[in-house]
Order: structure tokens, then sequence, then C-alpha cells
């Protein structure tokens, strides 16, 4: 980490404040044999309030290594999970493959949501126009929000996801926020977009109140509960699911690969690598050094990057020099534009974002 984080603060010893907070979770973290205990007894409850329905709990399946994982957990523990997919018209052909032999091999059925392309066409180019870093926000909302309607709609309360402390500890929100913040969304949308949502997946704070505390849903981060291990965890589910992987993390969908190695660097200063590396230090499956060779190199070879660019801005109507004047569009940040935390709604928001998100990482809500 760096001052890329406008926001980081360094310690006398050099650490900084983000890391001191993953370090703290992590130091928090129950006993291997307390958390198999707890597991062991959600997933007996998952499974007897399931009776009787065709699924005990929904799972949102990606096609990246940690959902998929989850998967597998859910599975062999004896979860009867329906897998729910987002598709937002990104997916790489790896993506879909992964997910087609993960669904095959373990024999769950997949429930699929494809976003109306014009609503999110314009969502994407309204959220590059606000020149704020959160580009990838429409798609991670909608993704929240899929999962609580669907399990609504299934009558089940658990939703089994892959986030994890392990690969996901360390953060910083100057770079991404506001994904649960449906006011900061239609505020962007309002002022740059022009296509009405009519059919995007979302949820009001109203929304995630009501399905927290009169549905009840419970969302349980499964790899929490385990001892996660990346790279052996990619070992396994490349053995049992035929699973390939990608160049990076997330670059299951093309529009995130170009993101995080294109547009989040270049506009901004950001580079994700720094979060993820520095997750993998902590956890020691990784040396600083090797992080630190890592970000010697480029997040994607130059010639794929400009082979994205092309696509990308091909795809959401606008020729290549249209998108560069966008990203030379001075940065404006989430305060800049109205949202929840400006409002009276800051407090509910920010207990109903610590249920959903689970900011203690160690325990489902």
């Amino acid at each position: 980490m760096d001052t890329s984080d406008p926001d980081i603060q360094f310690d006398e010893n050099g650490i900084c404040n983000r890391c001191t907070t993953a370090l703290n979770r992590r130091a928090n973290r129950p006993s291997s044999t307390e958390l198999r205990a707890q597991l062991e007894l959600l997933v007996e409850q998952i499974k007897r309030e399931g009776k009787g329905h065709d699924y005990d709990c929904i799972l949102g399946v990606s096609g990246g290594v940690d959902s998929t994982y989850a998967a597998l957990v859910a599975k062999d523990m004896g979860l009867r999970p329906l897998a729910v997919h987002l598709d937002n018209g990104w997916n790489t052909e790896l993506a879909v493959a992964n997910i087609e032999n993960c669904l095959k091999a373990l024999n769950l059925d997949l429930y699929t949501c494809v976003l109306d392309w014009d609503e999110f066409r314009d969502l994407q180019l309204a959220f590059l126009k606000s020149s704020t870093p959160d580009s990838e926000i429409p798609t991670d909302h909608a993704i929240f929000a899929l999962l609580m309607h669907t399990a609504a709609k299934f009558g089940v309360r658990y939703i089994i996801n892959g986030l994890n402390v392990a690969t996901e500890g360390v953060s910083s929100p100057a770079w991404s926020q506001g994904h649960t913040d449906w006011k900061y969304i239609r505020s962007v949308h309002a002022r740059f977009g022009s296509v009405p949502l009519k059919s995007f997946p979302h949820a009001s704070v109203y929304d995630y109140a009501y399905f927290r505390y009169i549905k009840r849903q419970r969302h349980v981060s499964i790899l929490n509960y385990i001892e996660y291990d990346k790279p052996s965890a990619l070992e396994i589910i490349k053995q049992r699911l035929k699973y390939k992987p990608y160049a990076g993390k997330h670059h299951e969908s093309l529009y995130t690969r170009f993101y995080q190695s294109y547009i989040l660097p270049c506009k901004f200063g950001y580079d994700k690598r720094r979060w993820h590396l520095s997750d993998l230090i902590l956890g020691g499956q990784i040396t600083r050094d090797q992080a630190l060779a890592e970000m010697q190199h480029d997040p994607e070879p130059p010639e794929q990057v400009r082979l994205d660019k092309m696509f990308v801005a091909k795809k959401l109507g606008l020729s290549v020099e249209q998108f560069d004047e966008i990203m030379a569009l001075p940065p404006r940040r989430y305060e800049d534009y109205p949202n929840y935390s400006n409002t009276w709604f800051v407090k509910a928001v920010r207990r109903i974002k610590r249920m959903v998100l689970r900011e203690d990482p160690f325990f489902s809500t």
C-alpha cells in the first residue's frame, strides 16, 4: 500500500492503517476448531429450515475462484443451493465455461438474470461520465439486490457468498464506495444517463431493512469459517471442477479486467493489485518481495489493454476518441454526488451495510 490511497496513514513502523485493520480482524478470529463447530451448527440450521423447499440456500456464482470454491464447500457439506448468476453482458468465454463446469460437476441448478443491455450500458456510461472511481458499482449493487430478491422469491433465508477476509481484507473507501447506496446510483444516473432503469435489479435502504428484518435473510461468508488458502483452493477446483484460472483477480469479466488494468490506474492512480497482494502477504501466502516484484509488471500486457479499450468503447457505443475525452475529465469522488451518507439515513445504512457486507468478516449476519 502507498499514498495512492489518499486517506492512508502510516505508523512509526511504516505499517499502514489498512493493513492494521486487516491484521486486527485476523487477530480476533476464533480458532479453526471453533469456526468449524460454528459452521457445522449453521449448516445444520440451514438444512433444517430448508426442509420442504427445493433449495435450502441461494449461492452467487461469477466464475471466479472464490465463488466457485464457496459452491464446492457448500455442496460438500450437504447443502442444496440454487446457483444465481448476474449476466451483465461482459462475461468472458472462459468465465462461462468455468460456471458451466462447476454447475455440472456439483449438479447445481442455475438461476440467471440477464440485464437489459440498453439500461445497463446507459448506467455504466453515466458512471464513467461521473468521473468517480466507481465504475463497477452498478454491477456489484445489482448482484446484491438480485441475491436478496431471489432468496425471497424461492422462500429461503440464507445467501451463501464467496467474500472472504483472506483475499479481501485490505481496502480503501476512497478507491470505491457506495455499493449499497441506491440514492448515489440514482443521482449519478439522473445527471448523466438517459435510459429509464425499468428492470435494473436494485435495493433501497428500505429494501435492505425489509430483507434483513422482515424476511430475516442471512448472508453467510462460508469461506471465513475455514482456513481458506487461495492457491490450494485453486488447485482443488482445477482438479475437481475442471476450472481454468484467469490472469488476474476478477478477470472473469472483460469490463472488470479493463477497469482494473486501465481505468483505475491511468485516470485515478489506483492499482487494486495493492489490495489483493497485501491480503496475500498478510495471510502468509506470498512474501512482500514477491508482491513487489509482481508490481513491477503491468497489470495487463499493453497490447491486450489496447484491444480491450477498443472493444469496451465500441460495446458502449463510443469511439476511442470519445472514450479518451471521458477519461480526461477531472476525477471526482462519491461525496460529490447525492448519497445516503448525507441524509438522516446514514446510521441505518451503516448498520445494514455491516450486516449485508459483513464488516466483521468472521461472522455472517
